[in-house]
């Protein structure tokens, strides 16, 4: 086979699949980079935070910010592990807004719990005082 006159690389393939002008990956790649700069921002520390999460190289971890390439399934596990912005996006390219949901109200709760807790810790460090001192600031009238 011979090379084209204006190069002697072959043309890349085309990331459309032609049905619909989508892309063939269903915007995997651009998904995923969106949800990383929403998380961690376009700076060299993101890159190195990621790169650290994965085990990729840095190089690697620019080319999934940039949209160029995306995760392997590996990389995509250890993102979703430490990134929600990267597990709710997985979710919902998967059709699965329903486990989003389910992921909020755990964390949610976890929240209210750690609240009472430090509320109760706070009532048993408290001196005593009488309950209308209590309720007008520590004044007494």
């Amino acid at each position: 086979m011979s090379f084209p006159k204006k190069g002697k690389f072959f043309p890349r393939e085309s990331r459309y699949n032609g049905e619909a002008g989508q892309p063939a990956n269903g915007g995997f790649v651009e998904e995923i980079a969106a949800a990383l700069k929403r998380s961690l921002g376009d700076s060299r520390a993101g890159v190195k935070t990621v790169a650290a999460w994965t085990g990729a190289n840095e190089k690697t971890v620019k080319n999934w910010l940039s949209g160029t390439y995306g995760p392997s399934g590996a990389h995509l596990v250890a993102l979703a592990r430490h990134s929600d912005e990267v597990l709710f996006t997985f979710l919902a390219m998967a059709g699965r807004e329903d486990l989003m949901v389910a992921i909020k109200l755990a964390v949610a709760e976890q929240a209210v719990e750690a609240l009472l807790e430090a509320v109760r810790q706070l009532s048993r460090e408290e001196p005593a005082v009488s309950s209308s001192e209590h309720l007008l600031g520590g004044r007494k009238f």
